[in-house]
């Protein structure tokens, strides 16, 4: 997945493999949990989310709503209205949340419940049977799990295995989910490719390339200019092949080093 608001992007990322367009327009309450991080907070129009559903053909439109609110029947409407072809949930902690919201989009899309507090993943087998397999998903999110666990370092809950149960579930039950984002090969504080690396492990379906794919391009010409997309892509393919190659024991190694650099790196932010 990538969030774009670029029509020409959007059809340029598409033909190179990007199978989910991503469009955020979650504003409550995450400019104040998120101040401090270096995330994406921009909330897109329905301008722009029609702009984008008018030129896709292969890729998937999904758009991100507020956590629910009174007005989030109307959210839904006019996101599906400009073209959504997937809804996505943020910022819930309960059954009765998840219940209320497929409620209100009857049936009208599948939707993706982003979870990513402390009690939507210490809940996911309360809530999760209420998902429609083959079609409704699960994202799990890094940055606000992160924080709502009082950690430092956002894969700090990768890295203590927290995953692994809901890992296990979600695969057993047969509904697709991925975790998280990630850099190009040879970027992040933590190797984007050790971070695939556990992506394999754990069964994660999908990723969220980061704006390091990117860098804000408004263009095709500019992603070509500044970072070669294609070619990045390309790399982040080869590092998942190599990792759907190992072994077990391989994979297993790779989540201690994965462990070792997280855990540093959050006590490093504890140290200063």
């Amino acid at each position: 997945m990538m969030i774009t608001a670029s029509p020409e992007v959007a059809v340029f990322i598409e033909h190179h493999g990007v199978a989910r367009i991503f469009l955020d327009q979650e504003v409550l309450g995450k400019a104040e949990r998120q101040r401090d991080l270096d995330t994406h907070q921009a909330a897109h129009s329905l301008e722009e989310i029609s702009a984008v559903a008018k030129v896709l053909r292969q890729a998937e439109l999904m758009v991100r709503l507020n956590p629910l609110n009174p007005h989030s029947s109307e959210e839904i409407v006019a996101a599906l209205d400009c073209g959504a072809q997937r809804l996505m949930l943020p910022m819930f902690t309960s059954r009765r949340e998840v219940e209320r919201f497929l409620s209100l989009v009857d049936g009208r899309a599948p939707v993706t419940f982003l979870a990513e507090t402390p009690q939507a993943l210490v809940r996911l087998p309360h809530w999760l049977p209420m998902l429609q397999a083959g079609r409704d998903e699960v994202h799990i999110g890094l940055n606000d799990l992160s924080l709502g666990m009082g950690l430092n370092f956002l894969f700090e809950p990768m890295a203590g295995r927290l995953l692994d149960p809901a890992a296990e579930l979600l695969t057993s039950t047969g509904i697709r989910w991925g975790v998280g984002g990630i850099a190009r090969i040879g970027q992040g504080e933590l190797p984007a490719e050790t971070v695939l690396g556990e992506h394999v492990r754990l069964g994660s379906q999908w990723v969220i390339l980061s704006r390091a794919f990117h860098q804000g391009a408004s263009s095709a010409q500019q992603l070509l200019e500044s970072l070669d997309f294609p070619a990045e892509l390309g790399r982040l393919r080869e590092a998942e092949a190599h990792w759907r190659q190992a072994t077990p024991g391989e994979l297993l190694a790779n989540q201690q080093q994965l462990a070792r650099s997280a855990f540093r790196l959050g006590s490093r932010e504890v140290d200063t």
